[in-house]
């Protein structure tokens, strides 16, 4: 049986690092699923756009790899397999499942400190913002640590906002732990903020790929003949 082509949904960047970073996705989600063909459709910024890619594919399945359901997983992605002819799946989006990835980048820039600040990119989508409170919650449950969350744009309180709350609330040292994807101007704007630390974004880590190729098994006959991804990706795949 021919399995239908795997499209990364990705927002774009003009940063290197960040279309860098999806290169090295792009191959190491390949590595997990031999046979099947992968590509990059990018949301925004860069081109092939998705409509692009997906017009040369035909039947697809579209992976978000957004980490919440902001304007581009609810609108532009749905829009671009409409005007594409409208044959690719649209899968979910990867969101909650890689905070353990967001706390591995956070003990990579030297741990939690007195508290956290989880931000994210921000959506004037009040679904989206929930999102992200609820993985402060989450966090800050795993971490035992006040976590609050914070946006980049559209929505309050800024990174630069909740660091100075939390050390008005008498918390010394505190860090930020970027929910973001990639390197760019977001991961960028995190290092002005005024937190002793600040982590990476989540980047190719292996819960990032297995949460891709899971979605892509779910989406074509519940994953009859792919390998388990965690038994195929090794460390060198994945870059800080």
């Amino acid at each position: 049986m021919t399995r239908p082509p795997l499209v990364l949904a990705l927002h774009g960047t003009s940063k290197p690092e960040g279309q860098q970073m999806a290169a090295e996705l792009l191959l190491a989600v390949a590595a997990q699923v031999p046979g099947v063909t992968v590509h990059v459709g990018w949301a925004d910024v860069l081109t092939p756009t998705l409509t692009d890619t997906l017009a040369g594919l035909g039947s697809a399945v579209v992976v978000p790899c957004f980490l919440t359901a902001g304007y581009h997983v609810s609108s532009d992605l749905p829009a671009a397999i409409r005007a594409s002819g409208g044959r690719a799946t649209l899968a979910p989006l990867l969101g909650p499942s890689l905070l353990e990835a967001v706390m591995a980048r956070l003990e990579e820039a030297g741990g939690p400190g007195d508290a956290v600040v989880l931000a994210a990119a921000g959506s004037r989508r009040a679904a989206s913002n929930n999102q992200v409170a609820q993985a402060a919650t989450d966090l800050g449950r795993r971490l035992g640590r006040p976590v609050a969350p914070a946006y980049l744009t559209a929505a309050a309180p800024s990174p630069a906002q909740a660091v100075a709350d939390l050390r008005a609330a008498g918390h010394t040292t505190v860090s930020i732990a970027s929910y973001l994807l990639a390197p760019g101007v977001f991961a960028d704007r995190l290092k002005l903020a005024g937190a002793d630390r600040v982590s990476a974004p989540v980047g190719v880590h292996r819960l990032v790929v297995n949460a891709i190729t899971t979605r892509y098994r779910k989406a074509v006959s519940h994953g009859v003949g792919l390998p388990d991804a965690r038994e195929r990706f090794t460390p060198k795949e994945a870059i800080a």
